[in-house]
């Protein structure tokens, strides 16, 4: 991980996503650019939280874990996204949920006593985490009934799609480790030996192939066709 207050960076993602309708001009001096790559943690859940970050470049998974050890995935992002927006209007210091990186990843971050000090009365700052926070819960409270309507089958070919980087397919990954399945089983909200049969069918289907060591998507449209409307994104 990387961060780095490069101007001409954070110059570029400021115009690229139109952040000056929103965030007051002072703010910008503060703002660095903050890189992850495949795979990295950007914050885990329960950790203290210090910064506001803003997805401005590639994908990240969300996930939650209960009291139980039991990890499920919440959804993937893509830009524009804020990370940490829920924990400074609720005064809260400690992360929600875990984010992990999908691709290789920038973020804006700028600290919270910068936008308490120049951004707690500025109205449209205000307005645009507000709209960004009501997606957030509108989409949440769908992620979890999706996750409970929707067969396994569906919920991993979602998942494989979402790990696969639509933009450039070698920024993400093409395949699952096979060491990594028990995890994806409680990421989806399924047991290891159903998501092993659910493996076998999409095999016998020519969607995926699995080898001793990966799990690759080996018909892309096929899965799509299966999956309909990603529902972790």
């Amino acid at each position: 991980m990387n961060d780095n207050q490069d101007q001409a960076q954070v110059e570029y993602y400021w115009k690229l996503h139109d952040l000056g309708a929103h965030f007051p001009q002072v703010l910008f001096p503060y703002l660095s650019v903050f890189r992850l790559e495949q795979g990295d943690i950007l914050c885990t859940q329960g950790d203290d939280i210090e910064h506001l970050d803003i997805l401005v470049h590639g994908k990240i998974k969300i996930y939650t874990t209960s009291q139980e050890g039991r990890t499920l995935i919440l959804c993937f992002k893509t830009p524009l996204e804020f990370i940490g927006d829920v924990e400074y209007i609720n005064g809260n210091d400690k992360v929600i949920n875990t984010v992990e990186a999908v691709s290789s990843v920038h973020f804006l971050r700028i600290h919270r006593k910068w936008l308490v000090q120049y951004g707690s009365d500025h109205v449209p700052l205000l307005q645009f985490l507000l709209q960004m926070m009501t997606r957030k819960f509108y989409s949440s409270s769908n992620y979890s009934r999706f996750n409970l309507m929707y067969p396994v089958e569906i919920r991993l070919a979602s998942y494989m799609l979402s790990v696969a980087c639509d933009e450039d397919p070698a920024d993400g990954y093409e395949e699952l480790r096979i060491s990594s399945l028990v995890d994806v089983a409680n990421l989806i909200g399924t047991s290891y030996r159903h998501l092993n049969r659910v493996i076998q069918k999409l095999a016998h289907d020519g969607l995926v192939k699995r080898t001793s060591e990966y799990l690759i998507i080996q018909n892309r449209a096929g899965l799509e066709s299966l999956a309909g409307h990603n529902i972790y994104e």
